[in-house]
């Protein structure tokens, strides 16, 4: 129906001197395919081999993940007089998806480490992590990789981390700028630990979508459990 088709997208807040803007890429093309797979999460490190450990227990929520292709082309653009379009083909679309994996260093400078240096005869040395015996502390900061909201439709908006991208460039023109391509993602949603340490103005956001998805899925699982009821009850040995 007309004017009820989405779009997918990619959401990363990047900073910047005065506010942070957000990096949205909306699928030119939405995947025809995507891969969602779990992963049986980690089993819970036992304290003894006693007769009350449960061997049942894991450590957390399992593992998600989604992969998928996306499909870019500069010839519509191109051909409507895009200026950006005709300057650089895809390539910008293609920079916004390879900076998602580059590292940025944490908002307000919440996430450090620290260095330890030390004065010897021989001169200054520093070791990072604090692992020098002696010496002063100081902190510095590091940086994270950025947390990215994968958007697909209203019911599956999950905070994710871009594990994978690779991009294979099929056509160019004469500056050789790539006018179509083909990219893979692979993308893992975080875990509740993991959004605990997210900073920065993604950090509430990241935690409703996730919250939201799971409550969603809870959700349609229980609706599908009454729609089954009536068709389990004669399989039971009860």
């Amino acid at each position: 129906m007309p004017g009820t088709f989405m779009k997918g997208a990619l959401i990363e807040f990047m900073p910047t001197l005065l506010i942070p803007l957000p990096n949205v890429i909306i699928f030119q093309f939405n995947p025809e395919t995507i891969r969602h797979v779990w992963t049986q999460p980690e089993a819970a490190a036992s304290a003894g081999q006693g007769r009350n450990q449960n061997p049942l227990a894991v450590r957390g929520m399992p593992g998600e993940s989604f992969s998928f292709s996306l499909v870019m082309d500069a010839n519509d653009q191109i051909a409507e007089g895009n200026p950006l379009a005709k300057v650089s083909g895809i390539a910008s679309r293609l920079a916004a998806l390879e900076m998602l994996l580059y590292p940025t260093r944490a908002f307000g400078g919440g996430l450090l480490g620290s260095v330890s240096v030390s004065v010897s005869a021989g001169g200054i040395s520093a070791s990072l992590g604090g692992s020098a015996s002696a010496g002063v502390k100081r902190d510095v900061p590091q940086s994270e990789v950025p947390t990215v909201l994968f958007v697909w439709g209203p019911g599956r908006i999950v905070p994710v981390r871009v594990t994978g991208l690779s991009i294979e460039e099929k056509l160019y023109d004469g500056l050789l700028n790539p006018t179509h391509a083909e990219a893979q993602l692979d993308l893992r949603v975080l875990t509740p630990e993991e959004l605990a340490r997210v900073s920065g103005p993604l950090k509430d956001v990241a935690k409703a979508a996730y919250t939201y998805s799971q409550v969603l899925r809870q959700g349609l699982a229980v609706a599908n459990l009454a729609n089954s009821v009536e068709s389990i009850v004669g399989m039971l040995p009860l």
